[in-house]
């Protein structure tokens, strides 16, 4: 078994520049004296304070760090005091406006008008105030003025006195909220484009216009030949090299050399190559983030990073035709741990492909969870696996599946060795336990590379995820004419009986982790079947996050003016801005595409 001993969880902390975005509270009333608003200051502030206590007690951060919500000084009844809590919220750092209120005020006058913070307003269902009428008033106001918010009204109504929240709303607290700290989250970050184009695969030809108008975010850039340098001149972290040289001898298992005996290498070649893909791993981290070891060791502008929340290396096939590849870098730096302990994964792209590693982040921020990047390799019919094998698909994978395996890069936490009550799961990092990791080690092989595709060597993970977690696959593509879109697909892993598992898995590559996947179906368009699910992928990655977080999806989509061009979430889970009604309330995805193009990107440039 691994050797986990004495490892600890290395506590959420901030790895960027600048502080974690807070989540403003916005508690409206009628401005009108004498009797009027002093009647509803009270239950008016009082329900602010409950919608902060009930977000700091149910929503983290990706990071795992506790969220903070910051309330205006005063209930605000018209314009100037809009002004003193627009100026408190900048001035604290808020990303995320919700306003509340249980009674009429005054639309225009009271709305948040920043123009790049999501927005939410609930409007009290009671009788006695017209909080609903506000609602709908402000929400015309925002629509009027292209400052789409989200509406959120209980259905049930509620007494004047009731200061629980209901049900519903909550849900939709947390919808919008999980999704809104994620858009708040990435602006001001970085892409950190390793190297360049990945064997023409277009997501790897990174689009700086698109991080920009639509994420808020930067794209930075540097050659693989930085990390030569690095290696050669010694800027990385000696003391952590042999620590992580030993415990990677201790726990990373390799499994049989696939290579025909005349192409395989010598066991000081694999020695070397390991040295080699361990220092590759601690130089990514610290391009991406930084390390003030770097700047003890002489090295101050090193030791700064990229403010890289997410980042991409390009590998093959200028690096990997010489050089070991980037399969254990990427495992590894991806996984919720390491050498140093139980820690939040780093969000880094096989081949480059900015496009899959946004689709990763967009998991991570929702969920705090490591996340796997896959190949969309194969659709096994249940007539196919019949004729290879000589058996038949049932339960879950009746249908037929999908193989998703890439060569080698997918996070550790992907083999399902972690639980949730008592189920295989993915589970945020600050949930695993050091029991968990020496099970997520176990089950994976560092097999040595394939020298047909990787003719410098290193190591790629080999494992078979587990059956039975709740999973969604997700991508973002740019079509010309269009922009970006994203699609995603809730279902489910599965596991096939050995025998079927290796006939099937040998087809491909052994050497290379497999996860088999079964969408849910709809009966229609996209989800007719499996096979059109496949078909209907606009590329040849995804990424793939533990739990059906589709309905999250789509509100962060909205947000950023992303349309959903593939998704089988139900209609009473979406919840969009309430503009997008106005687009068409038959025809929820043509609605979606017409809105954001009529609103345009986030951040304001086509």
């Amino acid at each position: 078994m691994a050797n986990v001993e004495g490892m600890k969880l290395i506590p959420p902390h901030n790895r960027f520049k600048g502080g974690m975005p807070k989540i403003g509270i916005r508690p409206t009333i009628d401005g009108r004296r004498r009797g009027v608003r002093e009647s509803l200051e009270e239950q008016t502030m009082n329900m602010a304070k409950a919608v902060a206590k009930f977000l700091e007690e149910n929503v983290r951060h990706y990071n795992g760090m506790p969220v903070e919500c910051v309330i205006a000084d005063t209930c605000i009844g018209g314009v100037a005091e809009a002004a003193q809590a627009a100026e408190k919220f900048a001035r604290e750092g808020v990303g995320v406006s919700i306003t509340v209120t249980p009674c009429w005020c005054y639309g225009s006058e009271t709305m948040d008008m920043d123009p790049f913070i999501p927005k939410a307003i609930w409007g009290f269902n009671g009788t006695e105030r017209p909080g609903a009428v506000y609602l709908a008033a402000v929400l015309a106001a925002h629509n009027q003025k292209g400052l789409p918010a989200f509406g959120i009204y209980g259905r049930d109504v509620q007494d004047a006195g009731d200061t629980t929240i209901p049900d519903d709303v909550k849900e939709k607290l947390l919808r919008f909220t999980k999704a809104a700290l994620a858009v708040a989250n990435m602006r001001g970050k970085s892409y950190l484009s390793m190297g360049g184009v990945s064997m023409g695969i277009a997501g790897s030809m990174v689009d700086p216009d698109f991080f920009e108008s639509y994420l808020g975010m930067r794209v930075e850039y540097i050659d693989e030949t930085e990390f030569i340098r690095r290696i050669e001149e010694g800027i990385y972290d000696k003391e952590e090299f042999e620590r992580a040289l030993r415990w990677v001898k201790a726990n990373c298992k390799e499994g049989p050399d696939n290579n025909p005996p005349e192409m395989q290498v010598s066991r000081e070649k694999k020695d070397k190559d390991w040295e080699m893909v361990i220092k590759m791993t601690m130089i990514a981290r610290d391009l991406m983030v930084g390390n003030p070891k770097l700047a003890e060791m002489g090295f101050e502008e090193e030791a700064l990073g990229h403010n890289a929340i997410v980042a991409g290396f390009q590998g093959q096939r200028q690096w990997t035709d010489h050089f070991p590849n980037g399969d254990f870098m990427e495992t590894i730096l991806n996984s919720s741990f390491d050498w140093n302990g139980i820690r939040q994964p780093y969000i880094l792209a096989t081949e480059n492909d900015s496009l899959n590693g946004v689709a990763m982040l967009f998991g991570h921020l929702l969920t705090g969870t490591a996340q796997v990047f896959a190949d969309v390799r194969t659709y096994w019919s249940p007539e196919a696996v019949k004729r290879v094998t000589g058996k038949e698909l049932t339960g879950l994978a009746a249908n037929g599946v999908i193989h998703l395996i890439n060569s080698g890069s997918a996070a550790l936490d992907g083999t399902g060795q972690q639980t949730k009550d008592g189920k295989p799961a993915i589970k945020p990092f600050w949930e695993v336990t050091p029991e968990e990791v020496a099970r997520c080690l176990d089950a994976t092989q560092f097999r040595y590379a394939n020298l047909g595709y990787f003719r410098g060597g290193g190591f790629s993970t080999d494992f078979t995820t587990r059956g039975g977690m709740p999973v969604t696959m997700l991508r973002i593509n740019i079509v010309k004419g269009l922009g970006p879109v994203l699609q995603l697909a809730e279902g489910y892993t599965v596991e096939l009986p050995e025998d079927v598992h290796d006939v099937l898995d040998k087809r491909t590559d052994p050497t290379w982790p497999t996860t088999w996947f079964v969408p849910i179906l709809t009966g229609k368009g996209a989800f007719k079947d499996v096979y059109t699910v496949m078909n209907s992928w606009g590329a040849n990655h995804a990424a793939v996050c533990y739990g059906h977080i589709g309905a999250e999806l789509i509100t962060l989509a909205s947000m950023l003016r992303i349309p959903v061009c593939m998704h089988n979430v139900s209609e009473d889970r979406i919840f969009r801005p309430s503009a997008w009604n106005a687009f068409g309330t038959n025809d929820l995805e043509g609605a979606d595409y017409r809105a954001c193009a009529a609103f345009g990107p986030l951040y304001g440039r086509k």
